[in-house]
């Protein structure tokens, strides 16, 4: 009987992605983290990569990237962009891979969207719906 392979359907991606793109942000970040890049746009930003999401075929890495204080953040991006040809150099010597994948930088917004979230909480209509005295909690 033929044996057939589940296409992988995780969040995120399958294993490989995963861990490809979990050494590729350790490998950015430590660039990032020694000041290896040389843009007066970059000076005095502390920059983190929360995550990395390799594409399936594995030649492309989506870099995502929050400067502390979420300040700055399109002058930081412009900054890696124009960067972009050395940490991908930088990236292939680090990262042992067939192919050194390309590289794109987006800003991390799951900050934003999270403080969007909990003032919506906070709202007087959420309050009242989560109030314990409210009828379905009795059940």
């Amino acid at each position: 009987m033929p044996r057939h392979h589940k296409k992988d359907t995780a969040p995120g991606g399958s294993q490989r992605q995963l861990r490809v793109g979990e050494t590729i942000r350790h490998a950015i970040a430590e660039i990032l983290s020694h000041g290896n890049v040389h843009d007066a746009d970059l000076e005095g930003h502390i920059i983190t990569v929360p995550e990395v999401r390799m594409s399936a075929d594995l030649k492309l890495a989506t870099i995502y990237v929050m400067p502390l204080g979420g300040r700055d953040t399109e002058i930081v991006i412009g900054a890696l962009e124009r960067n972009k040809k050395f940490l991908r150099g930088e990236i292939s010597r680090r990262v042992n891979l067939k192919f050194a994948p390309d590289i794109r930088f987006r800003v991390d917004d799951r900050f934003d969207e999270a403080e969007r979230i909990e003032k919506l909480l906070r709202t007087s209509a959420v309050q009242r719906d989560l109030a314990p005295d409210s009828q379905d909690s009795e059940e």
